[in-house]
């Protein structure tokens, strides 16, 4: 497969190619909502196609930044902005955040095969 990349004489080919590949590469979040009820249901299903319930409201897992783009240009679609608010903590390894659970876990993610 080819992928061709726009470039100017002065931008190097190397970091053109670089850079237009970071599009492709994973990124682990941790998605945090807060809608009006009338829209719940909606954005839980939209948000459960792109990421891993965790509990009421809340999602994590790993996603192409193409992916979340899309994800938030279809939340923003159900949401009303002057009233709910979406939240995303992003980083690009998981490894980087530590995850303390204290109390019952909502949905632990070891039952996935």
């Amino acid at each position: 497969m080819f992928y061709l990349f726009p470039f100017t004489q002065s931008q190097p080919t190397q970091s053109l190619i670089h850079n237009s590949l970071i599009n492709f590469q994973y990124m682990y979040v941790i998605l945090v909502y807060d809608i009006g009820e009338a829209r719940v249901a909606k954005m839980l299903k939209l948000c459960r196609r792109y990421l891993n319930w965790i509990q009421n409201s809340v999602f994590e897992g790993e996603i192409k930044e193409v992916k979340l783009k899309e994800l938030i240009m279809e939340a923003e679609k159900i949401m009303d902005k002057s009233h709910d608010s979406l939240i995303i903590f992003s980083s690009r390894n998981e490894r980087w955040l530590e995850k303390q659970i204290i109390g019952q876990e909502r949905n632990s993610l070891d039952n996935i095969l």
